[in-house]
């Protein structure tokens, strides 16, 4: 009888161990986060004047790091960026940038999204779901979707998007397949990559964000490969 409480007892525990393990394993992440701007920069957005020849050009602190408009020579590119802003809240302001039908949109979102363990699936269907919506609400406007950039761990400043590589590499690979009518992907990622697959140490500040130098390797690719001119 001993011995069979015993046993029990060692089955309970390992129930309970087990139990504790999975829970463990689940990534806890949260879709309602918002940037400390967030609020105020929407609202700026929004009163801004919209033309149907506007490029919008729309992600987080990557995308808002440059005057889009000077770097380009292009006095149509507006900047839509949120410094630390995710897929949901690209999705949540998206309307108004749909309503001003612009000739372009230019989309580079997600690396925080990874950052705070919201899941590959998770964000690969707010992308989908980017697209159809500006698909629906303004058929005419072209679509650019960037592929992620690389990060670079050696700064070791933003170690939450350190060591994520595979995300980042899982993530482009969908990217590569959209193939819908006005939509383009922008393959940037083998344009700031080292041998070592990091973000190019001469590019970035702080291993995320880039330099101007960085900004101009962005912009002679999109000015060779004719994105900017194209119809």
């Amino acid at each position: 009888m001993k011995a069979l409480i015993n046993k029990l007892h060692i089955a309970i525990i390992a129930l309970i161990l087990s139990h504790t393990a999975a829970e463990a394993q689940i990534v806890k992440w949260d879709s309602t986060y918002r940037p400390g701007k967030y609020v105020e920069l929407v609202a700026k957005f929004k009163a801004d004047p919209k033309s149907k020849k506007d490029f919008v050009f729309l992600g987080n602190s990557i995308t808002a790091g440059t005057d889009w408009a000077k770097l380009l020579e292009l006095p149509q590119a507006k900047n839509r960026g949120i410094s630390g802003d995710i897929t949901f809240g690209v999705l949540e302001r998206l309307q108004d940038v749909i309503d001003g039908k612009p000739a372009k949109i230019f989309i580079l979102i997600g690396i925080n999204d990874i950052s705070r363990n919201i899941p590959d699936s998770v964000i690969l269907g707010n992308y989908k779901t980017m697209i159809s919506r500006i698909r629906k609400g303004s058929k005419n406007t072209h679509i650019y979707f960037n592929t992620l950039l690389p990060v670079n761990s050696a700064f070791e400043k933003f170690k939450k998007h350190y060591g994520k590589d595979a995300h980042i590499l899982w993530l482009n690979n969908e990217i590569r397949k959209f193939t819908a009518k006005n939509v383009t992907v922008i393959d940037l990622y083998p344009n700031f990559i080292d041998q070592n697959k990091q973000l190019r140490a001469e590019l970035t500040k702080d291993g995320l964000h880039l330099l101007p130098e960085g900004y101009q390797v962005w912009a002679d690719f999109l000015k060779k490969s004719g994105y900017l001119t194209e119809k």
